[in-house]
């Protein structure tokens, strides 16, 4: 009962706040974003030695100074995507189309005519969170979101409301291989972000990713080959904020042409390029490297071997 009190607390909080982006301007929303960075940095100091450990490990090379700039950068970034999140519940399709904006669509052509699916992948860097809605208006073909469902009930069916009013259809990360089935019957781009620290290391593709092995999830190398579909990745550029371009590249062509682990690396390696062109723009705060490979029982994969 207490359970179900809280749930419910929660999704009549998160409603409240729904309701008041709404009303309140992208400049204003900018505002709060950065009185909440600065609190979360300064004063809450959330995560701050997780996200310190991260950058001084992956750029060893920089100055303090110059990595006390990404620090600061870092958590602007995140409340960014936090308030841009709550106010896409309730933005417009003129306002996606404008704002996270596909320039190259046309890139998935001679795949879709092909009569085959695509694997889209990208990285939660940016604003990947419009990208359910955003996709579903610019492409060609039927759009299908992986996410993780809440266990807030009230709160899930919210999510899946706003992700899926533009047309994409929204599936859970349990059932990936369920999926992937049900449409096999129509093109279709199936956007999926695999640079999350994996539950499963075991089951986990292992790569040298900024200079650490690190283990990627294995659904784009798994499902890509289990389906013979191409794999795409999507860079989210912000050319300021509030506003991305989309930037679509060609990864695999053909994944049976390719040894197992290959398409693991190359993704690995675009989002490393991308990280490495703008640092801030990942989540650092996650706790990315909590777990080591043992030589004795998993492979590291390396691009081209």
């Amino acid at each position: 009962m207490l359970k179900l009190a809280l749930n419910f607390f929660s999704f009549l909080i998160a409603g409240f706040f729904i309701l008041l982006f709404r009303i309140t301007p992208f400049r204003l929303l900018y505002l709060v974003s950065d009185f909440f960075a600065f609190f979360l940095h300064r004063v809450a100091g959330y995560r701050r030695k997780v996200v310190q450990q991260n950058l001084r490990a992956c750029f060893p090379e920089l100055s303090e100074t110059r990595r006390k700039q990404i620090e600061h950068d870092v958590y602007r970034n995140l409340v960014d995507i936090l308030v841009e999140g709550i106010k896409g519940f309730t933005m417009t399709r003129e306002q996606f189309l404008k704002r996270h904006r596909v320039v190259n669509p046309e890139v998935i052509g001679p795949f879709l005519e092909s009569g085959k699916s695509v694997i889209g992948v990208t990285a939660h860097y940016n604003n990947w969170e419009w990208g359910t809605c955003s996709a579903s208006l610019q492409v060609p073909c039927n759009v299908v979101g992986f996410y993780k469902p809440l266990s807030n009930k009230l709160l899930d069916g919210v999510l899946r409301r706003s992700r899926t009013r533009c047309g994409t259809t929204l599936a859970s990360i349990r059932e990936t291989s369920l999926t992937f089935a049900r449409f096999n019957d129509r093109p279709t781009i199936f956007l999926m972000a695999a640079d999350q620290n994996p539950g499963k290391p075991d089951q986990s593709v292992w790569v040298n990713f900024l200079g650490r092995e690190t283990a990627f999830l294995h659904g784009p190398e798994k499902h890509s080959r289990a389906n013979g579909f191409s794999v795409v990745y999507i860079h989210i550029v912000r050319k300021r904020r509030g506003w991305y371009e989309l930037e679509l590249e060609p990864l695999v062509d053909d994944p049976a042409a390719l040894p197992y682990g290959e398409i693991t690396c190359r993704y690995a390696a675009r989002v490393e390029a991308a990280i490495r062109s703008n640092p801030s723009g990942w989540l650092w705060s996650h706790k990315r490297w909590k777990h080591q490979r043992d030589p004795q029982t998993q492979t590291l994969y390396t691009k081209g071997s």
